[in-house]
């Protein structure tokens, strides 16, 4: 299989799984506590969002069109999907508890920061490390947010033992698992390397797979065990 092959295959697989995804958290949605129902039909909504995106992409992929044609359409799934995902660490902490809601919007500010940083520099609107740089910043700031700021305090408070392992999960996902866009980024925009936006695409494809779908697991395994 050679790498177009692979980078097609890598779509198709990947639309295949985000529906799958979103269909088990909305059928699974009915079988959680009322407290837990909201966040398993976020999880939902990110996973069905991206199959919608992933269609898409897919076919544009096929076609042979343009990158920044995928480059917008992929960052439009992202400034959406993300931002929910960001949802999710504010509606656990509010299952056990009264979160203030400023740990939420700070979280919001820093993906969104983390986000408009890579598509200004994926779209050369900035210069692609200038763009590196302020989404890297962003990132940190979510880290340091859920590791030592207001949401990992909040979550030292709970005394649930799913909502902290839930949230102690999620930790460990955005910062191991998005460590995987920058590799993307670096790789497609950064370096000249051969096949760089075959393998840039394959490496989000599957960032998105692991992230998306183990938000979701994670939210629907704490909302399972604290039914």
């Amino acid at each position: 299989m050679d790498i177009n092959s692979l980078t097609q295959f890598s779509f198709y697989f990947g639309t295949a799984a985000m529906l799958c995804s979103a269909v088990f958290f909305f059928f699974e949605r009915g079988e959680v506590s009322a407290k837990w129902r909201t966040s398993v039909t976020v999880a939902g909504l990110v996973t069905f969002i991206a199959f919608f995106h992933y269609y898409f992409m897919r076919d544009a992929w096929s076609s042979a069109l343009q990158s920044g044609s995928l480059t917008q359409l992929r960052y439009i799934d992202w400034l959406v999907t993300v931002p929910l995902q960001i949802v999710e660490f504010y509606l656990i902490l509010k299952v056990v508890g009264n979160v203030a809601r400023g740990v939420f919007w700070q979280l919001l500010v820093a993906s969104i920061v983390m986000l408009v940083g890579g598509l200004l520099g994926e779209m050369d609107i900035l210069n692609e490390t200038v763009g590196f740089i302020i989404g890297m910043i962003g990132w940190v700031g979510v880290i340091y947010l859920i590791f030592v700021g207001g949401a990992a305090k909040a979550s030292a408070e709970s005394k649930n033992e799913a909502v902290q392992t839930a949230f102690n999960s999620m930790k460990l996902i955005v910062l191991v698992g998005w460590a995987i866009y920058p590799i993307g980024y670096i790789i497609g925009n950064m370096i000249d390397v051969t096949n760089g936006t075959q393998t840039m695409n394959i490496i989000y494809n599957f960032a998105d797979l692991i992230n998306k779908t183990a938000f979701g697991l994670v939210i629907w395994a704490a909302a399972k065990s604290d039914s």
